[in-house]
């Protein structure tokens, strides 16, 4: 044998093994799921708020996909279930700080699709002292390899002095530690950690709920309350998107790596924001296009094609993306309610929804479900009430001597509400 020959072989002999599940993991993109606390539509500059600045997102809109009605659950729990289960409330809540114990998320899985998985933020779904701490889920039972959280067994503080417990243990913090810092570092660390493998992390971010109180930028400012300390938590919120991003960026991963962020469900009530010059309301809680609209941008460079979609988004809609885009199984296939917006983010038509249904009943032993179902104009509930959201954006006015085209419209909406459930349990047996 020759000394090229020699040569060839010994070079053969130390390259890797590259398994076909190694290509494939290679090939699969990244997901980081940030979602903003009580943020509604018009809080983002981008969409038209006039109120606060949010340079940060502004950018991922103009360079990523804008959608302009993403709709939520009206409260927190009721749109954390329905974002991590895939599954309409009336199948999946039980109760208000609760994920239903061996409830299967999108954490579940991405696991099986290949995926380290991390959780950092708020929690809040292991359950209440109303409905006892401990009867639902906990952060290692819902799919994630790791987590740091705020509020898994203790509400405490979620800004300054925070209690937070990660992977097991609850961490030392002082005065001048700022929760929303710590989350942010640990999500950093877990993308750097994980650069060279698929991973998913989902980051239920703290702010911008209440207690209105200064962040880091302006600490020791005593007049920093209300209004004006929300104003600087929606600038924080978005100096945070920002981090993750010139971090993916640092870290090489970017062009590899979906980037969603989107809201819980609309702003305080107690905040008041202008939208195209027009004052809004914050509408948490309520069943107004301000308690549901939310903002939703995606950014995928190369991938995901700069535009504004003006389709219908449903939370249920969430989960059967990121499973068309891993390549994982819904985990309650048969009562899946959502569709994948893939096609729309990568600037293709698609098969957009042409309705909304929402069920929401967040304290089922203390007020009735409020039904509806709605486009992007209007919104009939199970009371036989049609509004038109745009032109009447309180609802307080319902439409009278139909015209046919919005007769027609109508009888579609009652068949909505006729064919999908009320309050039913979600399936025992997630599907294999």
């Amino acid at each position: 044998m020759n000394a090229l020959k020699v040569f060839l072989l010994t070079l053969v002999w130390c390259l890797p093994v590259v398994t076909p599940e190694a290509i494939s993991a290679e090939r699969k993109p990244n997901i980081v799921l940030l979602m903003a606390d009580d943020l509604g539509y018009e809080c983002l500059s981008c969409n038209g708020g006039e109120s606060y600045s949010t340079p940060q997102l502004d950018k991922l809109a103009v360079n990523g996909a804008r959608f302009t009605d993403c709709h939520a659950q009206p409260l927190c729990t009721p749109s954390r279930v329905k974002i991590m289960t895939g599954v309409g409330t009336a199948r999946s809540y039980e109760d208000f700080g609760l994920l239903k114990a061996g409830s299967k998320t999108f954490g579940h899985m991405l696991q099986g699709a290949g995926y380290k998985t991390a959780v950092v933020g708020k929690w809040q779904l292991l359950g209440r002292e109303a409905n006892r701490i401990g009867r639902g889920t906990h952060p290692k039972d819902a799919g994630f390899d790791e987590y740091c959280l705020w509020q898994v067994e203790r509400r405490d503080s979620r800004y300054w002095k925070p209690v937070i417990e990660q992977n097991g243990e609850v961490i030392k913090t002082t005065k001048d530690d700022y929760g929303p810092d710590i989350f942010c570092n640990y999500a950093k660390e877990f993308m750097s950690r994980n650069k060279e493998r698929p991973f998913f992390l989902y980051y239920p971010m703290a702010l911008t709920h209440s207690p209105f109180e200064p962040t880091p930028a302006n600490r020791g400012q005593e007049d920093i309350n209300g209004q004006k300390a929300f104003a600087g938590m929606v600038s924080y919120c978005d100096d945070i998107v920002g981090r993750l991003v010139s971090h993916m960026k640092e870290i090489g991963i970017e062009d590899n790596t979906l980037f969603i962020f989107t809201g819980d469900n609309g702003t305080n009530r107690s905040i008041t924001s202008i939208l195209n010059g027009q004052p809004i309301q914050g509408g948490k809680g309520t069943t107004l296009d301000s308690g549901t609209r939310v903002p939703l941008i995606a950014s995928w460079p190369g991938t995901v094609k700069p535009s504004v979609c003006r389709d219908l988004v449903d939370f249920s809609d969430i989960l059967p993306t990121l499973a068309e885009i891993s390549g994982g199984t819904h985990p309650y296939a048969e009562q899946a309610e959502g569709r994948s917006f893939l096609p729309q983010l990568k600037g293709h038509p698609g098969d957009p929804r042409r309705w909304i249904y929402c069920y929401y009943q967040p304290y089922p032993q203390k007020n009735a479900a409020k039904r509806f179902a709605r486009n992007q104009t209007h919104k009939l509930y199970d009371d036989g009430k049609l509004f038109d959201v745009k032109a009447d954006p309180l609802e307080e006015t319902p439409l009278k001597n139909l015209a046919p085209e919005l007769a027609k419209l109508r009888d579609e909406f009652q068949g909505v509400l006729d064919s999908n459930p009320l309050k039913i349990e979600v399936a025992e047996k997630p599907a294999k």
